[in-house]
């Protein structure tokens, strides 16, 4: 298979991401405008408004929640399980799995990664690497949204002729935890409906849904 083909997944993904963050960029300053108008303030350029901790905020807020959904998915499934769903293992493989069953140190074979055959901390780290960037990525952006925040509330409160806070009261401000537990929320929701709804409902040919004429209690089957 081609390139394009053999990629398609990653490459169609990664487009769409670039065109909605454009139009999201587009359909975020119109709104930021809006709001100058009404104060009476100028209105900013598109490249200002690209480089303004509004954008930056928006953006990052919904990223953190993201790979928060990711990092709890990845360490959930090792432990819980879910009757009848593709998203869940097999009720008997609950935990971290026999070296053998995750082809590790001995049982590592020709086309295992390096680390995967190793028997010292770099398969501890190999093998909770996912996990492990996902939740790095979650505290990164979450930082990145707290810092972005504090910048975009504090331009508010000058605007309305407040004093402005610092990083450490942002973070215990109602702003702050507003915007990072109203995406918690629905990732939280979602990932919950699809673990249920996979159980009852199919996708023909999608690998996140079991065979259509699987039994609703077959478990780690995908189709």
């Amino acid at each position: 298979m081609g390139f394009w083909r053999s990629n398609s997944l990653t490459l169609a993904f990664g487009a769409a991401f670039f065109v909605v963050l454009a139009a999201q960029a587009v359909a975020g300053r119109a709104e930021f405008n809006e709001q100058l108008a009404v104060e009476g303030l100028q209105q900013i350029a598109f490249g200002e408004y690209l480089m303004s901790s509004d954008f930056a905020v928006d953006v990052t807020e919904n990223w953190q929640s993201e790979f928060l959904q990711f990092f709890l998915y990845v360490f959930g499934t090792v432990h819980l399980v879910q009757r009848g769903s593709p998203e869940s293992k097999p009720l008997d493989r609950a935990g971290t799995e026999s070296d053998r069953m995750q082809r590790m140190g001995e049982h590592a074979e020709s086309g295992s990664p390096r680390w995967a055959g190793t028997k010292d901390w770099r398969q501890g780290l190999y093998s909770r690497s996912l996990g492990l960037v996902m939740a790095g990525f979650f505290l990164f952006s979450w930082f990145a949204q707290s810092v972005a925040g504090v910048a975009a509330y504090n331009g508010i409160r000058l605007r309305q002729l407040q004093a402005p806070i610092d990083w450490g009261a942002y973070l215990a401000s109602a702003d702050f935890w507003n915007r990072s537990l109203q995406n918690w929320q629905s990732e939280l929701l979602a990932v919950a409906a699809m673990a249920v709804l996979s159980v009852y409902l199919r996708q023909r040919g999608s690998p996140e849904s079991k065979p259509v004429g699987a039994p609703h209690s077959a478990t780690g089957v995908e189709g």
